[in-house]
């Protein structure tokens, strides 16, 4: 595995050993890892959403900009 050599800010580093010393990871390598394959699936799902939505404008079904779907959407949501 390639190694790396990054910096990070106080609060960073602290919050970083914090997880360490709770147990939730063993070393500060597997936490970056796992927050970077977090952030990677996460795009995945945006990237999906992004398709989709420019697939539905494209169709004709609705002549609303995903910014005005989101409004709509959010409105519903909060009643």
């Amino acid at each position: 595995m390639p190694r790396q050599s990054i910096s990070f800010s106080k609060p960073n580093d602290e919050w970083l050993k914090a997880q360490i010393d709770n147990e939730e990871y063993s070393s500060k390598s597997e936490l970056v890892n796992d927050l970077i394959r977090q952030a990677r699936k996460q795009q995945a799902h945006i990237d999906w959403i992004r398709a989709k939505l420019e697939k539905s404008e494209k169709s004709g079904f609705t002549s609303d900009t995903k910014e005005q779907i989101l409004i709509q959407s959010k409105s519903l949501l909060n009643g």
